[in-house]
């Protein structure tokens, strides 16, 4: 059988199982004595095993059969969850996440686990080969699937005989669950369990009255099964039935609806099926990323011929026209809206990756931190979500390694010896907030302001003028660094203006608050989605500019009379705030007359807490634009993040208030 056709199933739910183990880890950490998380783990590992063991990816499923041995000790009370064996069950998650990367990178997913292994037999104090189950767990609970019954089939032609196994217990029985591990134990000693019903998770929760039935192939006769099960103490009966090879091809399964899907693709459930034979409605399908932009790209020229039609429509000023070009209008908005939210994925796709990384610095630092995230289910575009883990990486290092103090000195400012750094992410209109917060010692103002004179960033005659949160934006000046040492923890001397340009290159922006001794705050603002903007088309000069109205806090005509002075820079007083006034067509150097009039046009525009305004010849109106990267020759060009095609066919290039602002 060909098992390559199930690569990519197996890539994804490896992934989901690596990474719900790693957070019932966490979980087992702070909760040692609570078996359902260890069964919760189990599960992952156990499915994770099977998973590798079909794709024979062998020292996969060698790791994670002697995680399960470990992992069934601890049910069985024969050992306590201790820091080595926590520690050990994450090298070992290490070993898993390295061999799966690399089967992704086309690897064969190869790796000398013979270390962890034996540490982990050693934890299970030598019982190696206790396991309770090297059976496929049946999540069908009750017929076996196309994948099941075509291994019974091989079986048969190497000479092995599939049977049906009843067995029920007596009505006294009080530890059901025991004595369903008791009996495993003894038909994995003689044969190969192929199917359970119910299944293994309602066995080990004790989900069933007094009998089950398990479908297995062995080499021992009905007779020798039937005795060695009865063996055991409150079985009451025991029934041993040969499959016959002609019953196989006739078993109908729900399975058999679900095409092309191996065994690792079918999810336990714990609900029972009224009937096994009706089709099963899935719910949810995997698309490949690549076939979402395909799409998106063919949309975002739909986009284009849109504005296009609504500009042809009001030149040629038929109703029959305009009626057709605004339902059109209508039907591409609502489909646009099906799409984007297709391409939504919660954030906790990247969140849950942080606190186990957390757990490892404040052991290397020997710092004690509650870790807490707020806001995992928040939906962000895919290309976002991509890109925005290195920059999120970088600044709870930050704050492990600056923010929270040892326990001895926050013992001494009289705060509890455990730090709190909180990840939090929120909506709120078009974009995403997302907030790292810690309780650590703050920003030493008097230190970012010496080490930035040091290296030019500021005059000394300036530093002692600025606002306080003027001199926490300097953390994110190239190259600035308030480390004596490089270490690896806070980035190798790779300062934060690193983050910041990958957060503004994502059209978002990044601020940071902090009180001396209390603590501080990074707060990253993002857009929703990077490929259609909202935005304001504009003239100046010649030429016409779109400015996104994220950026835009309001358009407004003001006298030319109320325009003042300050430090050689032409201000408006704009709702009791100066605001800097610019004009565009001088920022850009446009070429063309303007028209002489006794009023600005003039858009407010802010990033952040900054704002400033910029004049302007007219407005034109707001639409939707696709955003058209400008390639990596014009990456750097000044004040342009990209540029859009117009319903006239015009090149539009929109502006990227950001660097204005500056």
């Amino acid at each position: 059988m060909d098992m390559n056709q199930y690569l990519d199933v197996f890539v994804e739910e490896s992934r989901e199982h690596l990474q719900a183990i790693n957070e019932h880890m966490m979980k087992l950490e702070n909760s040692p004595t609570d078996l359902s998380i260890i069964n919760d783990i189990f599960r992952s590992a156990h499915t994770l095993k099977g998973m590798s063991a079909t794709m024979g990816y062998e020292d996969l499923a060698s790791l994670t059969h002697q995680m399960e041995n470990v992992l069934d000790a601890i049910r069985q009370e024969k050992i306590t969850v201790k820091d080595m064996t926590v520690d050990a069950l994450f090298e070992s998650v290490d070993h898993l996440e390295a061999m799966v990367e690399s089967i992704i990178a086309g690897g064969d997913g190869k790796r000398d686990v013979s270390e962890i292994v034996g540490n982990l037999n050693h934890i299970e104090t030598g019982k190696a080969d206790t396991t309770i189950d090297n059976h496929q767990p049946s999540q069908m609970g009750g017929e076996l699937d196309e994948f099941q019954r075509s291994i019974l089939q091989q079986s048969v032609e190497q000479g092995l005989q599939p049977f049906s196994v009843t067995v029920e217990l007596e009505k006294s029985c009080m530890l059901k669950a025991v004595r369903v591990y008791m009996i495993f134990e003894v038909i994995e000693q003689i044969s190969e369990v192929i199917q359970s019903t119910p299944s293994v998770s309602d066995l080990e929760e004790e989900k069933f009255e007094q009998s089950f039935t398990v479908t297995l192939i062995s080499e021992s006769k009905a007779n020798e099964i039937k005795d060695k099960i009865s063996n055991v103490s409150e079985v009451d009966n025991v029934s041993v039935t040969p499959i016959e090879v002609g019953q196989l091809s006739n078993v109908e399964s729900a399975a058999a609806i679900e095409v092309e899907q191996p065994e690792m693709k079918k999810k336990e459930t714990d609900a029972p099926k009224e009937n096994t034979n009706k089709p099963v409605n899935n719910k949810t399908m995997r698309v490949n990323i690549s076939r979402l932009d395909a799409l998106m790209n063919l949309f975002e020229e739909l986009v284009i011929d849109r504005g296009r039609l609504e500009a042809l429509a009001k030149d040629i000023d038929n109703s029959s026209l305009t009626d057709t070009v605004e339902h059109i209008t209508r039907l591409t908005g609502d489909l646009q809206d099906s799409l984007l939210t297709m391409r939504m994925v919660p954030i906790d796709q990247v969140f849950n990756r942080f606190p186990r990384m957390i757990r490892s610095l404040s052991k290397e630092l020997g710092k004690k931190i509650n870790f807490t995230i707020t806001g995992g289910e928040t939906e962000l575009d895919r290309t976002v979500i991509d890109e925005i883990g290195d920059p999120l990486v970088h600044l709870l290092r930050n704050s492990v390694d600056h923010g929270i103090e040892m326990p001895e000195k926050r013992v001494k400012a009289e705060k509890p010896e455990e730090g709190t750094i909180s990840l939090t992410a929120y909506h709120s209109g078009n974009h995403i907030y997302i907030e790292i917060e810690d309780d650590g010692g703050g920003i030493n103002r008097e230190k970012v302001l010496e080490k930035a004179i040091e290296n030019n960033i500021v005059k000394e005659s300036m530093a002692d003028g600025m606002e306080d949160h003027e001199v926490y934006q300097l953390l994110f000046a190239s190259g600035f660094s308030t480390a004596d040492t490089v270490s690896d923890i806070s980035g190798r001397g790779v300062g934060l203006d690193v983050v910041k340009s990958k957060i503004e290159s994502l059209g978002g922006s990044i601020s940071v608050t902090s009180k001396t001794g209390e603590g501080s705050k990074f707060a990253i603002e993002l857009p929703l989605t990077l490929s259609i903007l909202s935005v304001m088309l504009i003239t100046t000069g010649s030429e016409t500019y779109a400015i996104p109205l994220s950026n835009i806090v309001e358009s407004i005509m003001i006298p030319k009379s109320e325009v003042l002075k300050a430090h050689n820079q032409l201000v408006i007083d704009f709702r009791g705030r100066v605001v800097p006034l610019l004009s565009l067509k001088e920022v850009l150097g446009v070429e063309g007359t303007s028209k002489e009039k006794d009023q600005y046009s003039i858009v407010v525009v802010r990033k952040g807490d900054q704002m400033a305004a910029l004049i302007v010849d007219d407005f034109i109106s707001q639409q939707e634009v696709v955003l058209k990267p400008l390639g990596d020759y014009l990456a750097n060009v000044f004040a342009i993040s990209g540029a859009t095609i117009l319903g006239d066919g015009k090149v539009s290039l929109i502006l990227d208030c950001n660097d204005l602002i500056k």
